[in-house]
């Protein structure tokens, strides 16, 4: 299993040589240091923490410091599960060039953007009521919830509430573009989250 990490930069457009366009999300990437290995024998699973990123040594708690053991101050630290023992070893740096290659379908995972408590019309698409036949100001009201002979509100019911901020997976999205003198990467179609978000890349 490959995988990278990777902070979402913004989205532009890249054209082939042979005058083709595509909407293209930018990745930048780097260097990332192995900073724990998981086996079977010891853990009861085979796995590689990688951590990624820098942040201000301050900010960082003694407990990660000694799990880090000097091999930097990481922003983001994630753990992925292999299917047999990996060949990594602790402070090992892993490119993004040494693993992917332009053309390669990979899935990105990421956090999406966060909107906040919305109506069932922004969060599901309803349609709303109808300002006619008595009814005055219901244009994006949900309408009835079923009550009949119920005593509370059926599990699964589509209502109001907090919308976004929810862990995205897309399968298939195409690598355009490995610019290994700038650590990015340019994925093909959009990549859910803002700007900043982390995103995580696997491919088997």
């Amino acid at each position: 299993m490959k995988f990278i990490l990777g902070k979402k930069e913004n989205m532009t457009e890249f054209f082939t040589e042979d005058g083709k366009v595509f909407p293209v999300t930018i990745i930048s990437t780097g260097p990332m240091v192995v900073t724990q290995i998981k086996t079977k024998e010891k853990d009861g699973y085979n796995a590689v923490q990688i951590g990624f990123g820098e942040k201000k040594e301050k900010n960082i708690s003694k407990a990660l410091k000694g799990h880090f053991n000097n091999l930097g101050n990481f922003s983001c630290v994630r753990e992925f599960h292999v299917e047999e023992e990996t060949k990594y070893k602790i402070g090992d740096k892993i490119l993004p060039e040494d693993l992917f290659k332009e053309d390669e379908k990979v899935t990105i995972s990421s956090i999406s953007k966060g909107k906040g408590f919305q109506g069932v019309v922004k969060r599901h698409g309803f349609s709303g009521g109808p300002r006619t036949h008595g009814q005055k100001h219901s244009e994006r009201e949900p309408g009835s919830i079923g009550g009949g002979l119920r005593t509370h509100v059926p599990k699964g019911m589509r209502m109001a509430g907090r919308m976004g901020s929810d862990r995205i997976t897309q399968k298939n999205m195409k690598l355009i573009l490995l610019d290994k003198e700038n650590n990015f990467l340019l994925v093909k179609g959009a990549v859910p989250g803002r700007r900043g978000t982390l995103v995580e890349i696997t491919s088997k």
